[in-house]
């Protein structure tokens, strides 16, 4: 049999009486193609001259063996360093939640129910209903999906009105934020130009139009307050998107709660009518008697 290092370079078998041409070809050299067989790549590796590592024979096929590979654990440290990251997030969440303190954060982007706001390393939910009314005033031709692409990536106020780690719920509110930030500039007396958000059967919703430009506290005028008149449907009166004048006539700071009314802009047409059916001077002899007995 021919040494091996006379046939490095060669194409040529090792052991030309056994070998069918239908064992493994290796690379023993660079560029170099040698047939061997099985029982001599068993050698070659015996003698440390296998240059592809250990390999298991049979008759049949040759394979590698199975090499266990090396266990890194910085994939471990890193989930236990998340794990204590977003704990801590979480702690953060219910600690705004507790002191009404207002959160910016960014938006990263918006399912069929609303928008997804990052907190630190969480992200939670904001529901559209939660939303600011300046958003959809502003452009009201948009639909609220519309509304929400375009605010994708932009900063945001909101208050965490729920943050339950075990159910992973983190739940924002843009109302509340803003009604932190604007309510103290309303005060019963004051006139507002507002828009219909929205009619029920007992009332209709108003949005608050402030010197800005932008509608961002809503009010509700009660069916009562709506019309002097009796009314059976106050839709036969008010729809959605209807500019109106409204009154402020109650605010519940801590329910967050504005009562409007329309009517109270007008004159009683109840006062209009006994004014023209009572005489003057019956008028002044009922204003002189209540005086005397005052």
């Amino acid at each position: 049999m021919l040494s091996l290092s006379s046939r490095i370079g060669s194409n040529t078998c090792l052991d030309a009486s056994s070998c069918t041409h239908s064992s493994l070809s290796l690379s023993l050299s660079l560029s170099s193609l040698v047939c061997v067989n099985p029982l001599i790549i068993e050698r070659i590796c015996q003698r440390n001259l296998c240059p592809v590592g250990k390999f298991s024979t049979n008759a049949a096929k040759i394979t590698p063996t199975t090499v266990n590979p090396i266990l890194d654990d910085s994939s471990d440290a890193n989930n236990r360093q998340s794990q204590s990251r977003s704990s801590a997030d979480w702690k953060a969440a219910r600690a705004y939640k507790e002191s009404g303190f207002i959160y910016e954060g960014k938006i990263q982007g918006f399912n069929g129910g609303g928008l997804l706001v990052r907190f630190f390393s969480l992200v939670g939910f904001l529901p559209f209903p939660q939303m600011s009314p300046s958003h959809s005033c502003k452009e009201p031709q948009k639909s609220i999906h519309e509304i929400a692409k375009g605010l994708t990536g932009s900063i945001i106020s909101v208050k965490v009105i729920q943050a339950n780690e075990e159910m992973k719920k983190l739940v924002f509110s843009e109302k509340d934020a803003v009604w932190n930030k604007y309510s103290s500039r309303v005060n019963v007396e004051d006139i507002f130009v507002g828009r219909v958000a929205s009619v029920e059967d007992y009332g209709a919703f108003i949005h608050l139009r402030f010197p800005d430009g932008l509608y961002h506290l809503t009010g509700l005028v009660h069916v009562s307050e709506v019309s002097w008149d009796l009314i059976q449907d106050i839709r036969d009166i008010l729809n959605e998107g209807d500019e109106v004048r409204v009154k402020v006539i109650k605010i519940d700071r801590e329910k967050s709660r504005i009562t409007l009314s329309i009517k109270q802009l007008e004159e009683d047409p109840l006062l209009e009518t006994l004014e023209k059916v009572i005489p003057q001077g019956l008028e002044q002899y009922l204003k002189s008697f209540y005086k005397k007995m005052e």
